[in-house]
């Protein structure tokens, strides 16, 4: 297997003793490294597509030939991960998502969700399809206190050395958690009441200054019509 867009060393040989010429027959591009008798040692590269090729060689008048299947792989470049919901309350469900974009195969893929450097979830991956393609875990947790210690994140491995293949990872960049204790719903509740009993309380006291001005006013009028009345009384009327 080679990765998408990359290279390979190609090693054609014969245990022919005296060969007469020999190659490797392919459509992809390709370059020679090394040149002897029984053996050539050749580069492709830019492989973008799977492919086949041909070592022969001609022996004897005979030419004796070895055919080989290459298959591209896509290694998990891109690794993403979402939070969700990145503000969360103590003993509240948030769920981890990652995502990794335009790989294959499937074969030999592992994702693993972390915590720190703990291990939260890891999940293996099955598939021999040589497209490209989405591969997604989610996981489903609680919320801790001690969450907001630690950043979260994602690592994509993966491991075809049974096909040739070194391991290759990557891991998305990390992400926090703000926890909070449920506390300041109280607050809110708390501060509303204060609020209600303080217009309770502003109108009774506005309630009791408007009721003593009216009374203030009807006492003034009394007064005005007794004093008129003394004074209708010391000064009769006059005969017409």
């Amino acid at each position: 297997m080679v990765k998408h867009g990359g290279s390979q060393v190609i090693n054609c040989s014969t245990n022919c003793t005296k060969p007469e010429n020999g190659g490797l027959e392919t459509s992809l591009d390709k370059i020679v490294l090394q040149d002897s008798p029984q053996w050539k040692l050749f580069m492709i590269f830019n492989v973008s597509q799977n492919s086949s090729m041909r070592c022969f060689f001609w022996c004897s008048r005979k030419q004796g030939s070895k055919s080989l299947n290459v298959g591209l792989y896509y290694p998990p470049k891109q690794v993403l991960l979402k939070l969700q919901p990145t503000r969360v309350a103590v003993g509240s469900p948030f769920t981890i998502e990652c995502r990794v974009p335009s790989v294959a195969p499937l074969e030999g893929l592992t994702v693993t969700l972390l915590r720190g450097s703990e291990v939260l979830h890891s999940q293996t991956f099955e598939g021999t399809a040589l497209s490209p393609q989405e591969a997604m875990v989610t996981y489903s947790a609680e919320a801790q206190l001690e969450d907001s210690s630690h950043n979260f994140s994602c690592q994509a491995k993966m491991d075809l050395r049974t096909r040739g293949v070194k391991v290759v990872d990557s891991v998305s960049d990390s992400q926090a958690l703000e926890v909070f204790e449920p506390v300041q719903d109280n607050w809110m509740v708390i501060i509303v009441v204060v609020s209600v009993l303080l217009l309770f309380v502003t109108s009774v006291l506005l309630c009791f200054v408007f009721g003593q001005q009216g009374n203030q006013r009807r006492r003034g009028i009394y007064r005005v019509q007794a004093a008129w009345m003394r004074l209708r009384g010391t000064h009769p009327a006059q005969p017409a």
